[in-house]
């Protein structure tokens, strides 16, 4: 390939990231006609590009359509397939599947043939290895997930994981074992490292860094890795492979002088014999996405530092972003793939031009100035993909680094190297046991000086844009000094003045979050933080409220309707990992803490909005447990918010008259069952907004299509969870947009009435 193509190529395929991902009207046209005019100028060299981008277009559009079709949403089905990946949690065991048949087992029912990954739950389920091929009768539904603002978004990850159903396997009949794994090369090798008897920390890290194997890892591992910044060492990056392609590179050329002292310089075959290493090293980690990505950048690095026809640096990094998305566009959305080549052009620019260091002392400073250089720009990139920032992670990798690369990967390796010598491969392993002790002390002890910081959402654009001009400020060419030492402190000055805008006096913000089939409602004024409700716990013991918050935030109340558990599902999450005033609850209710009743009368203030209790009365024996919902309206202005829990119609009837009439936002009572929202509180509380918090996809199929034209004929905005994901309202406030969904549905955003067209029920 010329060099001069490596750059179209590229864009190409960046052009077809946007067009496969965001298809415009007519696309299939523009391309025919793009192709006719490429023809008539018998352009062939331009073929290439156009070809790279159609096959981007094509691979995004069919992810895109091979999802479960809507007829076998919780339909029987018969798969069978290879498992890739056994986690096991209590009883619940996840798998993922590599699907090589699938039926339906009903009558007339679409075909299931096109899928290809599932992710699948099982309970009780016997033991399973990966690489065996299992048969299985399983429900499914598409890929989904929460969609609350500043979180994980699980269905994202879905789809770039190549995952078209998730769902559960039954119980009758029983899975089927069709064939048993025999063990891969890199199984047996984690089999002979565990029977070493190293420490356990070291077992796992030397896992991790020589064969790939991050899931060895514990969950305390990563967060001491996350909050030192040094993750990006525990994967199978460039590093990993480029060190193992150095070594074969230097023992090929050692060879080749010693074979043909004349023209060692001229053999072709250690570069060969390099990239065959850095190939099979990758494939042997498993050859997952970091691992491809790091093979491809290696092989490219190859060629360009062979000088045979080589492109320059630029070039190679074009040439090595293009390959690796036509791999996989999905690639595209692995923040991982941005962190690598953002590195690797910061390393371009800093180092183009320059002379090669010489001596000791050159090489410590220019390992110290390429630190220095790439920590704010990876600080701002991390900050972006992941709204974290580890203070520590400059001073640490300065260590950590050279003492991963130079000594713990290549002991690692040459542990295995030696295998047929055990006590030599023993004595590198002693020493990699060693020295990883040592780095995880220095990593607690970096991170017990300088945590973890978890910046709120609202900051973390500006923050990652102030670190990125200040890395291009001492990373151009040709800047005075004065110049970058000044803005660097003025960029300072300006991220250490950014502050979170605080919410008025005198109004509150409402966000209904998306937790699936229960209710958890976040309320905020002017220094003011409340919940209501605390959202579902599911059959797996997984709770949405833990992912919702990093740990250690601060609710004055947590207002909890009724012990349901799709109401009180997250009592243990908040009550363990925050800090809360006090909790709330009905009398009569038990929700495993203790708690101050909620009762009818009772009313506060809180940052200019107005509180108060509409129901339960104090003696609540003769009432069902949905009876007895903390009722909660809050006034901010002329503005009114209203909760009701779970409350019936009977119930709605005895406070009615106390509510205050209009209301701007409802919370409709028991996620829009026809049990509550009755005829007489749609018609006198005239709700212009009412948000369901509902489960997607759910069996109970709310809201109820009699609830839905009820408050259709009272001409109110409906909103669900369910379909819109997370819903923020702001009243008391003067602004032209009173609403915030997580999940934008295109069908709101046209016809007549825009954001307030009806909801239909399933």
């Amino acid at each position: 390939m010329r060099p001069g193509l490596a750059i179209p190529l590229a864009l190409a395929v960046l052009v077809g990231l946007v067009l496969g991902s965001r298809p415009p009207p007519g696309l299939l046209e523009g391309a025919g006609i793009l192709a006719l005019l490429m023809l008539a100028r018998r352009r062939l060299a331009g073929w290439l590009p156009l070809v790279a981008c159609a096959w981007v277009v094509a691979a995004l559009l069919l992810a895109r359509g091979a999802i479960l079709p809507e007829g076998l949403i919780g339909e029987d089905l018969a798969v069978k397939g290879q498992l890739e990946t056994v986690a096991e949690e209590d009883r619940l065991t996840r798998l993922t599947l590599a699907v090589s048949d699938c039926r339906a087992l009903g009558e007339a029912r679409p075909a299931c043939d096109r899928l290809q990954r599932l992710r699948l739950s099982a309970f009780a389920a016997p033991a399973m290895q990966p690489g065996e091929q299992w048969a299985f009768t399983v429900r499914l539904r598409p890929p989904a997930g929460f969609a609350n603002p500043h979180t994980f978004d699980y269905e994202a990850w879905l789809w770039r994981e190549g995952i078209q159903a998730t769902g559960y396997v039954r119980p009758d009949p029983p899975p089927r074992r069709r064939v048993e794994s025999s063990p891969g090369l890199r199984e047996r090798a984690l089999a002979y490292l565990a029977a070493r008897g190293l420490p356990p920390r070291a077992e796992r890290w030397l896992a991790a860094l020589s064969l790939g194997a991050g899931e060895r890892l514990t969950p305390d591992d990563w967060a001491l890795l996350n909050a030192s910044g040094t993750t990006h060492l525990m994967v199978i990056s460039g590093l990993h492979v480029g060190l193992v392609a150095g070594f074969a590179l230097l023992l090929g050329r050692g060879a080749a002088r010693l074979v043909t002292p004349g023209r060692w310089r001229l053999a072709v075959w250690p570069w060969w014999l390099a990239g065959g290493a850095a190939a099979g090293y990758a494939t042997l980690s498993g050859l997952e996405p970091p691992a491809l990505r790091a093979l491809v950048m290696a092989l490219v690095g190859l060629w360009v530092a062979s000088g045979r026809h080589a492109p320059g640096p630029w070039h190679g990094w074009w040439l090595a972003l293009a390959v690796v998305l036509l791999l996989d566009p999905l690639n595209a959305w692995r923040p991982g793939l941005w962190l690598s080549f953002l590195a690797v052009a910061l390393l371009i620019l800093a180092w183009q031009g320059r002379p090669r260091p010489r001596g000791p002392r050159g090489w410590v400073w220019a390992l110290v100035r390429t630190q220095l250089l790439l920590a704010p720009l990876m600080a701002a990139a991390v900050l972006l993909a992941f709204a974290r920032l580890a203070p520590a992670a400059p001073l640490v990798n300065l260590v950590a680094v050279p003492l991963v690369s130079s000594l713990l990967v290549p002991l690692g390796l040459l542990g295995w190297l030696l295998t047929p010598l055990p006590p030599l491969s023993a004595l590198c392993w002693w020493l990699f046991a060693l020295l990883a002790e040592g780095l995880a002390w220095w990593l607690e002890t970096a991170v017990a000086w300088l945590p973890l910081w978890l910046p709120e959402p609202a900051l973390v654009t500006p923050l990652a844009l102030c670190l990125g001009l200040v890395a291009l400020l001492w990373v151009l060419p040709g800047l005075a000094g004065a110049l970058r030492a000044g803005g660097s402190l003025a960029l300072a000055a300006v991220a250490l003045s950014l502050t979170p805008a605080e919410i008025p006096h005198g109004q509150l913000e409402v966000r209904v979050l998306d937790v699936g089939q229960g209710q958890l409602v976040e309320l905020r004024t002017a220094g003011y933080r409340a919940l209501y409700d605390t959202g579902p716990r599911f059959r797996s013991g997984f709770t949405p409220a833990g992912t919702l918050w990093p740990p250690g935030q601060r609710f004055d109340e947590v207002i909890v309707s009724h012990d349901d558990i799709d109401h009180a599902g997250g009592v243990p999450v908040l009550a363990e990992r925050h800090r809360v005033g006090r909790f709330l609850a009905p009398p009569g209710e038990s929700i495993g803490v203790p708690f101050t009743h909620c009762l009818r009368g009772q009313a506060w203030e809180r940052g200019g909005v107005r509180f108060r209790f509409l129901w339960p009365p104090e003696d609540t024996a003769t009432l069902s447990s949905n009876d007895r919902s903390c009722v909660l309206e809050a006034s901010a202005g002329d503005q009114r918010l209203l909760i009701t829990g779970d409350a019936g119609r009977q119930v709605e009837r005895a406070f009615l008259l106390e509510a205050e009439a209009p209301v701007t936002l409802l919370v409709a009572g028991h996620h829009g069952s026809r049990t509550s929202s009755g005829p007489q509180l749609v018609q006198w509380l005239t709700p212009h907004q009412v948000v369901y918090s509902a489960g997607r996809r759910h069996a109970f199929g709310h809201p109820h299509d009699e609830v839905v034209r009820r408050f259709r004929a009272a001409e109110s905005c409906q909103w669900s969870t369910a379909l819109d994901g997370a819903l923020t309202f702001r009243l008391g406030a003067e602004t032209r947009r009173l609403v915030d969904s997580a999940r934008q549905q295109p069908w709101r955003r046209s016809g007549v009435g825009a954001d307030c067209l009806a909801l239909e029920s399933p």
